[in-house]
């Protein structure tokens, strides 16, 4: 059990699709700096990620996230949420029985009201990739004056139809597989990656051991990996709430609800990302830069896709030093 995982619970939720939670309870984790001594950084995890950021074994984002790094433990306070269900806190009773009872605007409301739990008002910024982007996007229009900065990597303030199509196969395969998050990862790797990074990773080698191709090792055992700390429901409700992410849902135009961010922007994508595609960034930078927005569009260069905001950590730095 993770000893750093903290826990609050909200009460009387009602979700926008109507569904009634009478308690939800959150865990997240706090890293850095004791809370309420320093500037404050809120990391939202991707979505198989979970909210040990910068632990010291097993933090994911700790080439990002440390001491003396871009985001310098000795400077900030960092906060990451664990996303209602998914499952990381070992408690089966907080897994959600009806995934589709929630989306991501509601996940952002829930990381808002608990930091208003924890009585903080100001973030310096809300850094995050893939999925937890989107919930970036939601809260800087849920919570206009909460950050300073907003910080989507390898991101979108909507899912496009090339993300809808690749999540409903991903619900096809949960839904019928004989090994559903096994092989629903299996697939989504190829999503994450590149045909060129696959190239540079294994070049047609075998894996002797078990008369197969490394490529195809690799795939199972990210199949393998992920079924073992991922419960099926949890992988079905991260998956249905990428399906979920639209800012403009029942509020209007993209740039009519963009005028309402008070945020900087600073998106950036990856030049070979196949799941978020960078043209779309771009798109909505044209957009931001036609509504007098305070945003920026900066790129990484990688051959690894979108995986390359796990991946690209000396460019994340160069590219975000000025904020942090």
């Amino acid at each position: 059990m993770n000893k750093s995982l903290q826990h609050r619970t909200l009460k009387d939720y009602t979700t926008l699709v109507g569904v009634n939670y009478s308690s939800l309870e959150l865990s997240y984790e706090v890293f850095g700096q004791p809370l309420h001594t320093a500037p404050i950084v809120l990391v939202n995890h991707a979505l198989t990620g979970n909210s040990d950021v910068a632990g010291e074994h097993t933090g994911w984002w700790k080439g990002i996230v440390s001491k003396g790094n871009l985001v310098d433990t000795n400077k900030y306070t960092i906060i990451s949420i664990n996303i209602p269900g998914n499952g990381y806190d070992n408690k089966p009773e907080n897994l959600i029985e009806d995934y589709k009872s929630f989306t991501v605007r509601d996940v952002a409301q829930l990381f808002g009201l608990l930091l208003q739990d924890l009585g903080v008002t100001k973030l310096h910024a809300i850094i995050a990739g893939s999925l937890g982007g989107g919930i970036a996007w939601e809260m800087a229009v849920l919570f206009p004056d909460l950050s300073d900065y907003i910080i989507p990597i390898a991101s979108d303030w909507k899912a496009t139809d090339w993300i809808l199509a690749h999540n409903k196969v991903q619900e096809q395969i949960l839904l019928n597989s004989k090994k559903p998050v096994h092989d629903a990862r299996m697939m989504a790797m190829l999503f994450y990656r590149t045909a060129a990074s696959f190239k540079e990773k294994f070049n047609r080698t075998q894996n002797e051991a078990l008369g197969i191709a490394n490529v195809e090792s690799w795939l199972l055992h990210h199949g393998y990996k992920l079924e073992q700390r991922f419960e099926l429901k949890a992988y079905q409700m991260v998956n249905h709430l990428l399906s979920t992410l639209d800012i403009t849902a029942e509020r209007g135009t993209f740039e009519e609800v963009a005028k309402s961010i008070k945020a900087t922007i600073i998106q950036i994508g990856i030049d070979s990302d196949f799941f978020f595609v960078p043209e779309e960034n771009r798109e909505t930078q044209e957009v931001l830069e036609r509504i007098g927005a305070n945003a920026s569009y900066k790129e990484i260069t990688s051959i690894h896709g979108h995986d390359g905001f796990l991946v690209e950590d000396e460019q994340l730095k160069e590219l975000l030093k000025d904020v942090f």
